[in-house]
Formats: C-alpha cells, structure tokens, sequence
C-alpha cells in the first residue's frame, strides 16, 4: 500500500498535473498544488459563503490548541459566551462532540474534526503551528 501511494505521489508531483496526493486528517486525498491555490480560489472559490467571523476563528482557535475543551472552559479564554460560536462550528463539522468532562454536570467536551484538518491542510493536529509562550499561556487551562 505504502508503495502505491508513494508511486502516486511521485506521478502527481510531475509539472503537468495540477494536483498532489496529501495526507489529511489520517486519510489520503488529490488536491489541487499549492502554487495553484491562488488562481483557483479567485476563479472557483466562493466567495464569502465560507468565511469565518473572527469571533468563530477565535473560537476555533481555542478549541484547537486547547482540546478537548468545554463550553465554559471556551468562555474563561474568550471572555465572552461561545455558545453561538460553537453551533456554527458543530453546523459547519469544524468541531464535533468528544464526550464528557468528569466533572460536575458533566459538561460536553468539544475538540476538531477531520474537516477542520482537511480545511488547514494538517496530517495531524500535532501540525498546527507552535504557539509563542504568551500565546500558549493564554490558550492554557487553568484548573
């Protein structure tokens, strides 16, 4: 197997194909070359259909470093109620539910899906960027 999808890539890595086999999110996909990306969106893309307020990337954001995280460990961060940010989210399969917290009420714990992965291009979410330490104290939990 590893074989095949290392001759695929090699194929696909050629300078007439537009795309390129990625790994994603544990699984295997085509997309388009990255020097291509550019023209592509410009010309296919949507235009705003997808666009993300800054409050759900903010949101987002937190739950992806910090994962798995609760409603009210988001709100301790951000500082103000999550509760819409995460319907769009859970709408959008940017986050999913991963089970709950033992703690009282045990509340529900939110961390990414493989769609997030695909949409920022991760193998893993060990391939999100490395925080400043401001940045990783910030999106630290305390308690």
């Amino acid at each position: 197997m590893d074989a095949a999808l290392e001759a695929l890539r090699e194929k696909y890595s050629q300078p007439e194909h537009g795309v390129e086999l990625l790994m994603l999110g544990g699984g295997y996909m085509f997309a388009p070359k990255k020097e291509l990306w550019e023209y592509l969106k410009d010309r296919y893309g949507r235009k705003n259909d997808n666009r993300l307020s800054r409050a759900a990337i903010e949101t987002l954001s937190i739950v992806a470093y910090s994962q798995p995280i609760t409603r009210g460990e988001i709100y301790n961060l951000r500082g103000a109620a999550p509760d819409n940010m995460i319907r769009l989210l859970l709408a959008r399969n940017l986050i999913r539910e991963m089970g709950k917290k033992d703690a009282p009420g045990k509340p529900t714990q939110y961390g990414t899906t493989k769609e997030f992965l695909k949409l920022f291009r991760l193998a893993s979410i060990a391939d999100l960027p490395k925080l400043e330490e401001q940045d990783r104290e910030r999106f630290a939990l305390n308690g």
